[in-house]
């Protein structure tokens, strides 16, 4: 059947065209990024033309920076890893998990490199109720991915997989850390804040009812010295290379591994008790001069 009204087609072919025409136009005179580093540059140019917000910048160059990223550039590394023994008593396990306060923990049989599956810390009131279930019941799969799985790809599959955590592998089939959609996101997002997080500027020491006090790790030893009129382990004054100057970095040093959460410690007139760790570094201690009496 013929078009009734040909003249009509005929202005909206030459419509398509003109928009055709001045599309390229306006790409010869300002083509667009050839690359990642300059689609940022263009990125910031948007932001300082009030085009987008401060934000959204920070959003859209995570998504693109995070396209180069692999689940081994965020991993926690194995080392770090906090898991759960399948042959451990149930007052173990509850112990550990209200530690570390995670909600999800690799599980292992015998040798932490065969991770037999996740438990979810709310499955555990499973057992309690039903001390009579096998925990190996309310084991969910692990899920395994290899150093080199995109981030892309990965944030894919846990959101299609409505999963939160991975077992990272390295090329020889071992176990090199694990991997959460929370680690992903932060990429794009940036940090994303719990309870214990606070505002860069609202301080690093705090006071709390019972006269001790709350001291974020990154707190620097000079700060802690001068807020507790105490010299920090003088003889490190002595030692150029050492490789910190936070409190958290001279406790880890002293302790010769990473806090974890209830640990304690005293060093130069001061208990410090770890109440927070993440990422592999501690977050919050408690600090109190070693004679302080609770009240």
């Amino acid at each position: 059947m013929s078009d009734p009204h040909p003249a009509r087609f005929n202005e909206r072919e030459k419509n398509e065209d003109k928009r055709s025409f001045l599309q390229k136009l306006a790409e010869f005179i300002h083509p667009g990024p050839d690359s990642k580093d300059e689609l940022i540059e263009t990125l910031a140019e948007a932001e300082v033309n009030d085009i987008i917000n401060e934000e959204s910048r920070i959003m859209l160059e995570g998504v693109i920076r995070m396209a180069d990223m692999t689940a081994g550039d965020v991993m926690v590394a194995a080392p770090r890893m906090e898991l759960l023994s399948i042959d451990a008593p149930f007052d173990e396990l509850l112990h550990q998990v209200i530690d570390t306060a995670h909600s999800r923990f690799p599980v292992y049989e015998d040798d932490r490199e065969n991770i037999i599956g996740i438990l979810m810390a709310k499955d555990l009131l499973k057992l309690q109720r039903a001390p009579e279930l096998n925990i190996r019941a309310l084991l969910r799969p692990a899920v395994f991915v290899p150093e080199s799985k995109g981030l892309n790809d990965l944030l894919r599959h846990f959101r299609d997989n409505r999963q939160h955590l991975a077992i990272v592998i390295d090329e020889f089939g071992r176990t090199a850390g694990l991997i959460t959609i929370e680690d992903v996101l932060e990429e794009i997002v940036g940090e994303i804040e719990d309870e214990f997080d606070i505002e860069e500027d609202a301080g690093d020491i705090f006071g709390l009812s019972d006269q001790t006090y709350r001291v974020s790790g990154d707190t620097t030893l000079a700060r802690v010295s001068e807020a507790f009129d105490v010299k920090l382990n003088p003889e490190l004054a002595e030692e150029e290379n050492h490789d910190f100057d936070t409190i958290g970095g001279l406790i880890a040093h002293e302790m010769g591994h990473v806090p974890k959460r209830g640990e304690k410690f005293s060093l130069s007139g001061l208990d410090f008790v770890v109440l927070h760790t993440k990422g592999g570094a501690v977050r919050w201690f408690k600090v109190s001069p070693t004679n302080h009496k609770k009240t």
